[in-house]
């Protein structure tokens, strides 16, 4: 039985590092639990979309005939977050999409894939994130994308390199980085957060 108050978030399980953001979120006072089937996505107050391959996340979405849901509640005002590939799928448009690629959109931003450089060019770095009480937070960066542009209604919260790591519009959330591999549990607990205000 969850606590009231409890926001239920559900983390999209159909590839990628779901245990982790389990924990995170868990960690952070959710009520957490995977996600594959329209009918999990319908019990949930909030998702998030972990990182991974973003082009068989795609792939994956529409075998289990979760795109258009996933479209239609993050269109309605779902809280969504996405990390690393997460972030790529709330993109409304990909730079460089992979042949079939789509994506649920949410967030009015073109996104560059692996623009950080390949597997064995991985690093970790200190951000400072907008919203983020407490000093920056460390952040894993695995053939991680990059914002390239984003529209008027988006906020920018968080920069590296002087490229775009991090964004928010109305209810969505999305980080180029991994925080649920860090033990930090601050971004997970500001999307709680924003789950709760938006029920």
């Amino acid at each position: 039985m969850t606590a009231p108050g409890t926001p239920r978030i559900g983390v999209l399980a159909l590839q990628g590092d779901v245990r982790e953001h389990l924990a995170a979120l868990t960690a952070a006072g959710a009520a957490a639990g995977p996600v594959r089937r329209p009918g999990e996505l319908a019990e949930v107050d909030g998702l998030v979309i972990p990182g991974g391959e973003s082009t068989t996340i795609s792939k994956l979405a529409a075998l289990f005939g979760m795109t258009e849901p996933l479209r239609e509640r993050i269109a309605a005002g779902m809280p969504v977050y996405g990390s690393c590939a997460g972030l790529i799928m709330l993109a409304d448009k990909i730079l460089d999409p992979r042949s079939g690629q789509e994506t649920f959109g949410g967030i009015d931003m073109i996104v560059r894939r692996n623009a950080f450089g390949r597997q064995n060019e991985s690093f970790e770095a200190a951000v400072e994130l907008a919203g983020v009480p407490g000093g920056p937070v460390e952040g894993v960066f695995i053939r991680a994308p990059w914002v390239e542009s984003v529209g008027a209604p988006v906020e920018v919260l968080a920069e590296h390199r002087g490229h775009i790591v991090a964004v928010r519009q109305g209810n969505a959330l999305a980080t180029s980085f991994h925080p649920e591999l860090t033990g930090d549990h601050r971004v997970h607990g500001l999307f709680a957060e924003m789950v709760r205000a938006a029920g």
